[in-house]
């Protein structure tokens, strides 16, 4: 059976966390305030301490913490708090003179830092900003004004970035890395800490870096553990396993597969190294915490940490923690699971309460996947009430849980001290450079004796980014408590407000300006639903039913059509034709929205028939899906505007309209790769403009289109409307291209079809008519020495191998500047290495079969080819025992995309070292070849974004992302060149192409005058 790993049955603790996954934030919130209810004298209490400590933070934080003082001046929501941030982690990591100075150039002249100067009381941030500034260093003092230093700025940096120039910014930088980071070793951190710890703090040391990318990344992220566990267990002198240093371990940095979908893999292979670290904590007797990551990693967290709190070689350990994220809806829940956990196993688990560092992102993928809602709440207020229903509940099971509540929030620390009592068996935690003038206040025998636990990330500065953007963007917005308690501006009374009294008196709770997924588009036009790949609840049916459609096949194949029959559906679209045309656009776009909600009813069906037919994966068949019904919902919304009569301003007395009719009969031509959405994209439009339409889907594919063709018919379409053409191109399309009554063409698939259609209709008597043709494209994408490399090779290998390489926007050249060449290729082939090979009906794939034995013998034919011609990189190995059309992924260094001859379709991906000077050579390459379909940016220098976006003939440009999935309406797809004519599907200009304009001009005034304008009042 299919995935059988995955419809497994679920404990009903479990069950309970998946059901509040994304659940109905208003509901939870009603039932979040009840939990979180507290008496009138309690608030009080909690008000009155939290008041107090604000007045203290501000009375000391003068000169006091360097960071806090610099959260404040550089409000990192801001445009210089920003630039500073990309500025400092950027050179860091850039290792070329050229591409650091055009970040210097792009960051510090287009920002105002004169502001900032002389302004804070703190030494720390004075110096930072006068680095920054850049004066004293290489300008006379008559230079440097304090009036004009912008223009000092610009003034340095224009003269072309002299290396005393870089140098000064680098030192800013390094000032500025030794506030965010404890020390670039564990040794050093840890002697760095001992200031801290004489005042009674603690401390838990985070390893800089994120997920594992490659199984090398994964082994130096292991070994990293490893080493801070031996060297904190050599130097620590605590008896008390709360009172000694810990570490916190991220389970992705320890896995390069830590995803949902590899959850076999990752149980089996990812816990016995993770048990490994923690038997050597619990022999160092030091504290050992799980972090908590991104929200759809939690199930898969939840099963590692339950097998290590089972394990009976971790018995009688209390050093054992686990970290919860209360802005996520299930927080509660998973206190709960740990709390029965814990009991089950009668151990007693340290358990870190923090609010949450992902926040913008779980929005942000919510909305891209069309999930159902947000594993987080869309208010800060509302994850404070859920923090305080997390406390009351881990304060209520001291007896297996030892509390660690993490906060930089006054009044959340006050409500911990208030709902606590004398109980003191607990700590607080902070990050490393934020909340030391909150916690002076806790920490130490004159204060509430209370200890606090410092979370320290350690490791080189060039590592910083990641944890920069999760942690410091958050803390450091203008909106955060951390910014806001030094801020002198903000009421005192409005930082110590009660949360639940601020949602309590809202009418609408969820944030009114963060839509659900399925509204991000508005109104009229519904996100196309997802599935949560990481929800058995929501995955779980449909597994099921590919399972029994794989039992039992129920597929069938239309029959190829001859001539005779194609004429004869041409003859029956011509007799239709006259009764379409009368038909509203108000009755064709409530035809084409019924046929949007059947897709979403036929999901498991389709998708059965997309994985099958189509040889996508179960994520490309969701996607392909999803793209089908947004181009239905989109051309509908278009349609209602597009084609309703305008009336036109003229001289009085005439009365101008302007319409839009459709054209008439129109052949529809799709291709293999997308058997759904781009059919029906196509037929779509082409009804929506009012035309009869033909559709010939590719001979690969032709049961696909004709289940779509049976759904429309059910959408209320007349049959003769629309009639599927199945058959190869030699017969159905030859028959179709070649008949005078069509009068629009449509046509997505390869140049050189795409040239003979458009010469046969050239040399055509009759009528001139429309041809949109969508072809290939050399696709390439240029990544500088600026970029990411984590993101980078993500993004890699999602365009150039996701859909086993076969779709237009595909990655085909990728250009690297060969500063950073070496490094980024080596993860490239480490990358490559972790991709799953096999069958399309199982989650775990992420490669799939090529189409058919043509296409396979093709890509063969070109790997030999390269092998002769280019230096091969990395060759992916297929299993053993796979049968079926499966081309294992390869990447070869070639010289020039001019080297290639032609577009590559399928998972080939050549890769071309280029030197920053050579940027132009580069364009004109990629220019001249003719191509113009996508193209990829990875640059953090946005000026040089903007200056290759604006040299290059391409219709489609992603910069910093990956360069498919194109979305309908979002981003509108098509190239020019060879790779098409436009207008761009899923674009606004689309549904006109398929349409004749009419104007009408009426005389209003020719039988008796102009009584509009006799009629008219004075004023």
């Amino acid at each position: 059976m299919a995935n059988a790993d995955f419809l497994v049955d679920l404990p009903i603790e479990r069950e309970q966390i998946y059901k509040a996954y994304r659940g109905d934030e208003a509901a939870v919130i009603e039932q979040l305030l009840d939990e979180a209810k507290l008496e009138p004298i309690q608030l009080e209490n909690i008000r009155n301490t939290a008041r107090k400590f604000v007045t203290d933070v501000r009375r000391r934080r003068v000169g006091k913490s360097g960071l806090d003082a610099f959260l404040f001046e550089y409000d990192l929501s801001s445009e210089e708090g920003v630039a500073l941030m990309c500025l400092a982690e950027a050179l860091l990591r850039i290792p070329d003179s050229s591409t650091a100075d055009s970040i210097i150039r792009d960051k510090l002249t287009a920002q105002d830092w004169e502001q900032h100067l002389g302004k804070s009381k703190s030494t720390f941030v004075n110096a930072a900003t006068w680095a920054l500034m850049l004066t004293g260093k290489v300008m006379s003092p008559a230079e440097i004004s304090p009036i004009n230093l912008s223009a000092v700025v610009h003034k340095l940096v224009q003269r072309g970035g002299e290396p005393i120039v870089r140098e000064a910014v680098m030192q800013a930088m390094r000032i500025l890395g030794k506030q965010f980071v404890m020390g670039e070793t564990i040794e050093k951190a840890t002697v760095r800490a001992k200031e801290h710890e004489k005042k009674g703090f603690s401390y838990s040391y985070d390893m800089l870096g994120e997920e594992a990318i490659t199984q090398p990344d994964a082994d130096r992220y292991f070994a990293n553990y490893m080493h801070a566990i031996t060297v904190l267990g050599d130097t620590s002198t605590e008896q008390d396993i709360y009172a000694s240093p810990g570490i916190s371990v991220k389970l992705s940095a320890l896995h390069p597969r830590y995803s949902w979908d590899q959850r076999t893999r990752v149980l089996s292979e990812l816990y016995p190294r993770i048990k490994e670290l923690a038997v050597a904590a619990k022999n160092a007797q030091i504290g050992f915490t799980i972090d908590a990551e991104e929200a759809e990693r939690l199930d898969l967290s939840l099963d590692i940490i339950e097998k290590l709190v089972a394990d009976s070689d971790l018995q009688d350990w209390a050093g054992f923690g686990i970290a919860v994220q209360a802005y996520q809806k299930r927080a509660p829940l998973v206190v709960d699971y740990i709390i029965n956990l814990a009991r089950k196993h009668e151990r007693r688990i340290m358990l870190r309460l923090v609010k949450g560092a992902y926040w913008d992102a779980e929005i942000k993928w919510s909305q891209e996947k069309g999930l159902t809602g947000y594993p987080v709440f869309t208010r800060k207020a509302s994850t404070d009430i859920c923090y305080i229903a997390c406390v009351k509940k881990i304060l209520a099971a001291t007896d297996v849980l030892y509390p660690q509540f993490a906060t930089h929030n006054a009044y959340s620390v006050a409500l911990v001290l208030e709902l606590a009592g004398d109980y003191k068996d607990y700590e607080f935690q902070c990050l490393h450079g934020m909340g030391d003038a909150l916690y002076a206040s806790i920490v130490g025998n004159e204060q509430y004796d209370l200890p606090c636990r410092i979370y320290a990330p350690v490791g080189v500065h060039k590592d910083l980014l990641p944890y920069l953007v999760r942690r410091l963007l958050e803390n450091g917005a203008n909106t955060s408590f951390v910014n806001r308690i030094v801020d002198e501006k903000a009421p005192i009374e409005d930082l110590i407000g009660s949360p639940c009294e601020k949602i309590a008196d809202l009418s609408f709770k969820p944030h009114p300006k963060i839509p659900l997924p399925v509204a991000i588009y508005g109104e009229e036009r519904p996100n196309s639903l997802g599935i949560d790949f990481t929800n058995p609840l929501e995955y779980g049916q449909l597994l099921s039913d590919l399972n029994t459609h794989l039992e039992a096949p129920n597929f069938s194949r239309p029959v190829d059509f001859n001539q005779e029959e194609v004429s004869a559906v041409i003859d029956r679209a011509a007799a239709a034709q006259q009764a379409w045309c009368l038909v509203t656009t108000a009755d064709r776009v409530k035809y084409l929205r019924s046929m949007a909600r059947l897709l979403e009813q036929d999901t498991n069906q389709l998708m059965y028939a997309i994985i099958h037919e189509g040889k996508r994966t179960i994520a490309d068949a969701m996607a392909e899906l999803r793209e089908a019904i947004d181009f239905c919902w989109y051309y509908a919304e278009r349609a209602e505007g597009d084609f309703t009569e305008q009336v036109l301003t003229g001289p009085t007395g005439e009365l101008n309209r302007y319409s839009l009719h459709g054209r008439g009969i129109v052949a529809c031509i799709s291709p293999w790769n997308f058997p759904l959405a781009i059919f029906l994209g196509q037929v779509a439009a082409a009804l929506l403009a009012g035309n009869v339409v033909l559709a010939k889907p590719a001979g690969q594919t032709p049961g696909i289109a004709a289940m779509a063709v049976v759904l429309l018919h059910r959408a209320g379409i007349p049959e003769d409307v629309v009639q599927l053409v199945p058959g190869y191109g030699s017969i159905a399309g030859e028959s179709l291209i070649n008949d005078k009554r069509i009068r629009a063409y449509i046509f997505t698939g390869s140049t050189a079809t795409a040239r003979h259609i458009n010469q046969v209709l050239a040399n055509r008597d009759g009528p001139i008519v429309p041809f949109i043709a969508e072809t290939g494209g050399q696709n390439a994408m240029l990544v500088d020495s600026s970029a990411l490399p984590e993101q980078v090779i993500k993004d890699i290998i999602l365009s150039a191998f996701g859909s086993a390489g076969q779709r237009c926007s595909s990655l085909r050249v990728l250009y690297v500047q060969d500063d950073v060449a070496e490094h980024m290729l080596q993860m490239l082939a480490g990358a490559m290495d972790q991709l799953v090979i096999g069958d399309p009906f199982e989650l775990a794939t992420d490669i799939g079969p090529v189409i058919d034995q043509v296409a396979l013998d093709k890509l063969i034919e070109h790997r030999e080819l390269m092998k002769r011609e280019a230096r091969l990189i990395h060759a992916c190995k297929l299993p053993d025992n796979l049968e079926g059309t499966f081309f294992a992924p390869c990447a070869f260094e070639i010289d020039s995309i001019l080297q290639l001859k032609g577009e590559v379709f399928g998972p080939i991906l050549h890769v071309v070292r280029y030197r920053a000077s050579d940027l132009d050579r580069v364009l004109d390459d990629i220019n001249t070849v003719g191509f113009g379909l996508t193209l990829g940016i990875h640059s953090r220098v946005d000026s040089m974004a903007e200056y290759i976006i604006k040299r290059v003939r391409v219709g489609n440009i992603y910069v910093n992302r990956n360069m498919i999935g194109a979305v309908v309406g979002v981003q509108p797809f098509g190239g020019e060149g060879l790779s098409g004519t436009g207008p761009k599907a899923g674009g606004q200009y689309y549904l006109p192409r398929l349409a004749n304009e009419q104007s009408v001009s009426i005389n209003t005034a020719a039988t008796g005058g102009n009584a509009s304008l006799m009629c008219l009042q004075e004023d």
